[in-house]
């Protein structure tokens, strides 16, 4: 993933480009967010793994509408279809993703720094 500079009549603008294999809201994703931020690279892998889970998403929904909310398992008992868990397991990943890259809300001018901090220090405990 490189980054090329191209001149668009003023000033350089730096373009990533989009991976390859991605479908339709991957390739969205990438847009939205690699064209308005300058993403490091370990961002960049974030955001793609995000694009990645959207793509998956989307064909997990597609088979889930083709298919029962409930199967039968192994034991003949009525369970929710895998498809439908698996779809709920991969909206939390691309959540989780998405919130680790700390995109602006949409007024903000810069990404908020959301960092994890020490709580403090820790006195000695006495031994009773």
């Amino acid at each position: 993933m490189s980054r090329q500079t191209i001149t668009a009549g003023q000033a350089p603008v730096a373009v990533t480009p989009t991976p390859g294999g991605l479908d339709e809201s991957g390739t969205r994703l990438w847009e939205s967010v690699a064209e308005p931020f300058d993403l490091d690279v370990h961002e960049q892998l974030i955001l793609l793994q995000a694009c990645r889970t959207a793509d998956l998403l989307d064909r997990l929904s597609l088979e889930a509408s083709r298919g029962r909310l409930t199967v039968r398992n192994a034991k003949g008992e009525e369970v929710t279809n895998p498809v439908i868990t698996e779809h709920r397991q991969q909206s939390l990943v691309l959540a989780r993703l998405l919130a680790s890259l700390r995109m602006p809300s949409g007024e903000e001018d810069e990404r908020p720094q959301r960092r994890g901090g020490a709580r403090g220090s820790y006195g000695v405990r006495s031994v009773a």
